[in-house]
């Protein structure tokens, strides 16, 4: 055991600007915890006053790595596990550095707190496929240190030196064929300081990572034995639902709850605050559907008269005459203008047009508060723990410190539980005020969500691309209209004079090389709230440039692998989508010239989060839908911690992003008014749209971990429309795909 930090080839390392604390537990076992330097956010780049400040004092000592008596390795995860495997994910990457015996790992969700704020982004936080890659230093750092403080123990039992004692599945061995469990060195390892740096195993070292581990969620979910935060079920707690304004933002006129309030087990009907300023009415009862059902005996009259009524035909030919005019620059390089010298055979015209998209998860949001007078208990599937502990905070009137947040497990959430405004939390810490001592569950039935707002914006997108003889893009000016999702959140300083990068990543930072490349932007302000949807811009523009190469591939007669290579810059950056595309060449090899009869092969290439993915779709046409017959994709992730997990993860995002192809896949508004309310009208993928079978490919590297999460997404609709578009003759630009 040594103490020189060293530095992991191929593995990026994160800032170390935080200090440890280890502690005896009361039952005599280890804590070890990581106190973020409160400097930290300012000097990672995000301005601290877009930033809830921390707590003047620190939180508890609530650990990372709990080392028991029995030799249990408790470990807490920093995030929100939704599905998404960071409840095994990050457990496996600190129990490599600490030699843990796997069998003895717990994994658990950390509370909010300071403690277990990203490294990067100074919140605590699930999002931008972050989770892996920001924390995956950290949680090395985290079991090694552990580790050494284990070992440190051993050796001064031994009275020998730390160098001459090796580690094992939880057991320090010493030189002359002692061991003792972890367990057993717990109460001990708590007294040895914390060492200040540790080696970090080279890759050739790591016993977990990248060997692919069973989930540790995985048998309480299928059993049923695991709990979502919607299952939560306190003593004496009460649930609440909320008649909201059916436009965002009306206020309620006057309401009779005269009929409501005979429902047996009503208890409350009241006004509160809802998201734009507008208000409705919460109804709290005994039982959900004690609430639900006196809602809907409730009679509301709205005032929507202050308010804009969004309409999508008039929204889509609004910001179709936007498109026809430059916006606000996102990218240029080469002649601007060039554009406008094209012969007329030279110019491709290209108008793409995206609808509003409901994230639907299928846990309905919920949130429950109880509210004791000075302090607070707050419990919720939360992938924004920062933002939300301070919502209720400030709706109480209470201290931070004086709110205790648990994290619960989530079904799914796709970006619907990172809501910068907090609306779901603001809405149950107003209930439960009324409530002292009494936990209340406000919970959004999908209903309410479908029809709530929160949606991924809708799009249009004006391409003009001018060929050169060689059939490749010489000139290229892009227009994107869309609404903006960081103005007016915290995240507004992430905007560069104007522009909402999230709007056009994919566009303005495309690895494609086209000499006269221009991208700008319009965000026109709309009364819907809208919100990322998992892979955020990349949705949208995946779809535009991946359909546009395959169609400029099949002009120039070229195989569509073999065109990306020749358009894509050779440059360092680009070498994770060309590892992407050149593995999924050789694993398709096999068979993607020998499909049978009506059948087809779309591809599409896209990098995302730090990620390379390509993908090829084999699709036929049954009853004039899509019917996909097999997905292979390949991805360069950098390390992949969990093999398993990525696969996992590549598979659900793939059937995740054939949404926004269904026909019923689509968020409409008229006269202010959301259309749909449920999945009879917003209709998600069913089996008979999911692949049926999708092979996953992972390009080996060394390199530091990226996204997962969120690049499966963008690549499947493009290469299923490109399948359709060789065996229809015809291109989709308009989603959904209301007919083949």
């Amino acid at each position: 055991m040594t103490n020189s930090n060293t530095k992991v080839e191929g593995l990026r390392t994160t800032s170390r600007r935080g200090f440890l604390r280890a502690t005896a537990t009361a039952a005599g076992g280890l804590l070890v915890a990581l106190y973020l330097d409160k400097h930290t956010t300012a000097q990672e780049g995000v301005k601290p006053s877009q930033i809830p400040p921390p707590p003047k004092k620190d939180y508890p000592p609530d650990a990372f790595v709990r080392v028991t008596p029995d030799n249990k390795v408790v470990i807490q995860v920093n995030r929100l596990e939704f599905g998404q495997g960071v409840h095994t994910a990050l457990p496996l990457v600190l129990a490599d550095e600490l030699d843990a015996d796997w069998s003895q790992v717990v994994s658990e969700l950390a509370p909010a707190g300071d403690v277990y704020k990203d490294p990067l982004f100074g919140i605590q936080m699930v999002g931008g496929s972050g989770s892996i890659a920001h924390s995956f230093t950290q949680y090395r750092e985290l079991g090694a240190k552990t580790r050494a403080m284990l070992v440190g123990a051993a050796a001064a039992r031994w009275n020998v030196s730390p160098d001459r004692c090796r580690t094992a599945a939880g057991v320090v061995h010493g030189p002359a064929g002692q061991s003792l469990k972890y367990g057993e060195l717990a109460a001990d390892a708590a007294r040895q300081p914390v060492p200040a740096t540790v080696r970090l195993k080279e890759p050739s070292e790591f016993k977990l990572i990248g060997k692919g581990a069973r989930r540790l969620d995985s048998r309480a979910k299928c059993d049923g034995s695991l709990k979502f935060g919607i299952d939560l079920d306190l003593p004496g707690m009460l649930v609440a639902v909320v008649a909201r304004p059916p436009v965002w933002g009306a206020k309620v006129k006057s309401f009779d709850d005269s009929a409501a309030r005979k429902v047996e087990g009503v208890r409350e009907v009241f006004e509160i605050p809802v998201t734009r300023g507008g208000t409705g009415v919460a109804i709290v009862a005994d039982r959900y559907w004690t609430a639900k059902r006196a809602r809907d005996l409730l009679r509301v009259e709205w005032d929507d008269s202050k308010v804009e009524r969004a309409d999508s035909t008039r929204l889509f030919e609004q910001y179709r005459q936007l498109a026809r005019t430059a916006g606000l620059s996102a990218a240029a390089r080469g002649d601007a203008k060039a554009i406008e010298r094209v012969a007329p055979a030279d110019l491709l015209v290209a108008e793409y047009e995206f609808p509003y998209l409901s994230h639907s998860p299928m846990e309905p949001l919920n949130t429950t508060v109880r509210f004791d007078g000075d302090a607070a208990e707050v419990w919720a599937g939360s992938q924004f723990q920062t933002f939300d502990h301070m919502a209720v905070a400030d709706v109480l009137g209470l201290k931070p410190d004086r709110v205790t947040f648990h994290t619960e497990m989530a079904g799914g959430g796709f970006g619907r539980r990172a809501v910068p405004d907090s609306h779901v939390q603001r809405e149950a810490a107003s209930i439960a005020k009324r409530f002292k001592g009494t936990p209340i569950k406000l919970v959004w039935p999908r209903e309410d969500d479908v029809r709530g707002g929160y949606y991924r914006p809708m799009h249009v997108h004006r391409v003009e691309i001018g060929l050169g003889s060689d059939g490749l893009p010489h000139a290229w000016r892009h227009v994107v209209v869309g609404q903006s999702l960081l103005e007016g959140t915290p995240f507004a300083m992430m905007m560069k004079d104007g522009v909402d990068s999230s709007t056009v990543e994919g566009v303005n930072d495309t690895h494609y090389a086209v000499p006269n490349f221009s991208v700008t932007v319009h965000h026109p302000k709309v009364n819907v709230p809208v919100l990322w949807w998992r892979s955020v811009g990349h949705t949208h523009s995946a779809f535009v440039m991946e359909t546009l190469i395959e169609e400029l591939a099949a002009r120039a007669k070229m195989e569509p692998l073999a065109y990306r290579r020749k358009l894509i810059r050779q440059e360092p950056e680009t070498k994770k989508l060309l590892a992407a595309i050149d593995l999924l060449d050789e694993k398709t090899a096999a068979w993607r010239d020998r499909v049978p009869q009506g059948h087809a092969v779309g591809f599409a290439a896209h990098e995302s989060f730090g990620t390379g993915v390509a993908c090829a779709a084999e699709v036929s046409i049954r009853n004039g839908r899509p019917w996909i017959h097999r997905v292979t994709v390949a991805v360069d992730c950098g390390l992949a911690v969990n093999p398993l997990t990525v696969e996992s993860q590549f598979q659900a995002g793939v059937s995740f992003g054939l949404s926004q192809l269904m026909a019923g896949g689509q968020i409409t508004l008229k006269d202010g008014r959301v259309e749909q309310r449920n999945f009879d009208r917003y209709v998600p993928p069913y089996m008979p749209d999911a692949p049926v079978a999708v092979d996953v490919h992972i390009v080996p590297s060394a390199e530091a971990p990226t996204g997962c999460g969120e690049p499966p997404v963008p690549v499947i609709s493009p290469a299923v429309v490109n399948a359709l578009s060789k065996l229809t003759g015809k291109r989709y630009r308009t989603l959904p795909l209301v007919t083949v």
